[in-house]
């Protein structure tokens, strides 16, 4: 420890001699006993993510695994008094024998925060302005992102941040210099603690506490639902029997007190703009063509489709409507046994394609396209347009599983 106290920060040459004369380990300052009240074993916030780090393949010095002891000792004091714009200045500890969080090395205090949630970062970001400076990186939250959200933001979803930046409804944004929503309640949401701080001076510190278009600021303008982007829904409007097993775009906003969406449908045809709410997680996806919903997707695929292919096509009611896409399976032709062996089907100009959600018999079963086709139907029938070819067993598993519990009509 004597060789980690010298790398600390604004230390004269004779302090830091005297400080390995005088500073005892960390265990023997800090370490846990039953007596303790800031034993580790009850109080350390972060004991499962450091013991865990402390078991993973990345080799750390000896230093790593006192940090939790030294972390249970600074950070014992409520974190939520403060906001983030409002932050203690960095002044030298008046107890020499005293060691704060920021003495420790770099890489120590960088795996720290690395293990931390976005709640307890945000916590951290409280504490004074070093630690502020690093708990808003963005190579902290960009993880945190990408693993929470990465699955439903497309390229759509990115362009829709951008132009929210810009817009009065983003936080940092001059219409909530004095807005409704302060920092202290975003931390509220993911304590899900019953009360709001509404103190006008928090409200108004917070329009400078982030930078614009950081990561940190797009996690939590999508956590507490400010920020509406562009994904799909499956089976929309809660399973309607009419959109069994197809996937439509929309609008979403997250609510973190259900850990569910709400869906904003775009109006098609008279129809107004259709609004569900309680929208689950393993209904939603990007979009995966990046292209409006009332554009004709050209399909790539069609001369190598073969029965018993997996396959998504766009289909709309009439020309007014957008598209949406449904699941379906290569068929076979009429003409053929359906015996592997000797089937040719792949080779006709015509595909058959089956919707096996669908009874035998009902006219939404089975329908042929030609393998030049752009979009083919009708008013009765609807429109039929582009094809992509499914090669990812993720993307087919996904629509097994929003599979109808009994045969549609």
């Amino acid at each position: 420890m004597a060789k980690a106290h010298c790398g600390a920060k604004g230390r004269t040459g004779t302090s830091r001699r005297r400080g390995r004369r005088r500073f005892p380990p960390l265990r023997s300052l800090f370490g846990p006993s039953p007596k303790d009240p800031y034993s580790i074993s009850s109080h350390c916030p972060w004991k499962s993510q450091c013991h865990h780090h402390h078991h993973q393949s990345l080799s750390l010095s000896p230093w790593a695994s006192e940090t939790k002891t030294l972390l249970s000792f600074y950070f014992i004091k409520n974190p939520f008094m403060t906001t983030l714009h409002q932050t203690k200045q960095d002044l030298p500890s008046p107890v020499l024998d005293q060691m704060s969080v920021l003495d420790l090395p770099e890489l120590a205090l960088d795996c720290i925060l690395d293990l931390l949630p976005p709640s307890e970062l945000c916590s951290m970001a409280r504490v004074c302005s070093s630690l502020r400076e690093r708990c808003v990186s963005d190579h902290l939250w960009e993880k945190h992102l990408k693993a929470k959200w990465g699955k439903i933001l497309g390229p759509a979803a990115h362009r829709q941040w951008q132009c929210y930046l810009s817009s009065t409804d983003h936080l940092d944004s001059p219409r909530h210099q004095t807005g409704r929503l302060g920092f202290a309640k975003i931390i509220s949401m993911f304590r899900s603690l019953s009360s709001l701080f509404r103190d006008d001076k928090q409200r108004r510190g917070y329009a400078s506490s982030l930078p614009l278009d950081s990561s940190m600021s797009c996690y939590l303008s999508l956590e507490t639902g400010r920020f509406w982007f562009p994904a799909q829904v499956y089976n929309r409007e809660n399973g309607h029997v009419g959109f069994m097993l197809s996937c439509y775009d929309a609008e979403l906003s997250y609510d973190t007190h259900t850990d569910t969406f709400q869906a904003r449908y775009p109006p098609h045809g008279r129809r107004a703009a259709a609004v569900e709410k309680g929208v689950t997680w393993d209904r939603l996806r990007a979009a995966p063509i990046d292209a409006s919903p009332n554009h004709l997707h050209v399909s790539d695929s069609l001369k190598e489709l073969k029965p018993g292919d997996h396959i998504e096509i766009q289909w709309r009611r009439n020309k007014e409507f957008p598209y949406g896409w449904w699941y379906g399976v290569v068929g076979h032709l009429e003409s053929c046994d359906g015996d592997l062996n000797h089937c040719h089907c792949h080779f006709n100009e015509m595909a058959v394609l089956e919707f096996n959600q669908y009874t035998v018999g009902s006219r939404w079963r089975r329908t042929m396209i030609m393998r030049d086709h752009k979009e083919e139907g009708n008013e009765e029938d609807g429109f039929y347009g582009g094809i992509r070819k499914l090669n990812c067993k993720e993307e087919i598993a996904m629509w097994k599983h929003h599979w109808p519990c009994s045969i549609l009509e």
